[in-house]
């Protein structure tokens, strides 16, 4: 399966297919990842410019929870464990990523920079869930530790330049 495309059987429109591929971010070529992280951006900003950061941590466990319905069924059609265009996990991750700062510029970009790093990077126990998990919960659950890393990294700085 090339970028840009789903894997046989799975219509774009289908609503697991649109929901993995947040919308079709993660059919984007080099870096599925990063714009799935990207296209989440303006939602969070939304989210937490309305209702608060405790809405962004709700966000973030319904996207979980919808991604782990998502990524089950788009693995039925696929023959990767985790394939590169499943970025609802990194929709999860970054809405929890930001939720303890404040909806401004400067805070997002940190907030997406040291996501996709704890992202790539997988530290523990990041790198356990990718290696040990299967299925729907090793697709969603690494990059939920990703954005705890991110989370706390952000929210530490926040104290400390907030004061």
């Amino acid at each position: 399966m090339a970028f840009g495309q789903l894997p046989s059987g799975l219509s774009f429109w289908h609503p697991a297919a649109f929901l993995a591929t947040w919308g079709g971010s993660g059919l984007l070529p080099r870096a599925p990842g990063t714009w799935g992280s990207l296209f989440t951006l303006p939602f969070a900003w939304f989210i937490a410019d309305r209702w608060g950061s405790e809405a962004l941590f709700i966000a973030a466990v319904a996207a979980f929870v919808a991604g782990l319905w998502a990524s089950a069924q788009y693995l039925k059609h696929s023959t990767s464990k985790d394939p590169g265009a499943i970025v609802i996990d990194e929709t999860a991750g970054q809405f929890l990523a930001l939720a303890l700062v404040p909806a401004e510029l400067w805070w997002y970009a940190a907030g997406f920079i040291l996501f996709r790093l704890a992202d790539i990077f997988k530290p523990w126990p990041a790198s356990w869930a990718d290696r040990s998990l299967n299925g729907a919960l090793g697709v969603m659950t690494d990059d939920i530790f990703a954005g705890i890393y991110a989370l706390v990294v952000l929210y530490g700085a926040h104290l400390l330049i907030a004061g």
